[in-house]
């Protein structure tokens, strides 16, 4: 049995002020499709500015929703190749 090594990148960016943060997580698969999902945090007034926490939440965040376009992608791709509908796909 030969075993294939496959591997996909995923690329993080932010954008961030005083008070925001977003995130874009996007990943290119080997089908040649892309998927991108946004995630955003805000920081309260009152809590001290800490971009690093704020890049981890909305990095989480799109992460998160990057994961349920996959889950839905293989989802579809389930169906198309087998004619009918399949069980959801729980994370």
């Amino acid at each position: 049995m030969m075993h294939t090594a496959v591997g996909w990148h995923v690329e993080l960016e932010f954008q961030e002020d005083e008070q925001h943060t977003s995130a874009v997580a996007m990943v290119r698969l080997p089908d040649g499709t892309q998927v991108k999902a946004r995630g955003h945090a805000s920081r309260h007034r009152v809590d001290a500015n800490q971009p690093r926490v704020g890049e981890e939440i909305a990095g989480a965040r799109a992460l998160n929703e990057l994961a349920m376009q996959l889950l839905t992608k293989a989802h579809r791709e389930i169906d198309e190749a087998s004619g009918r509908t399949s069980h959801p796909i729980h994370v």
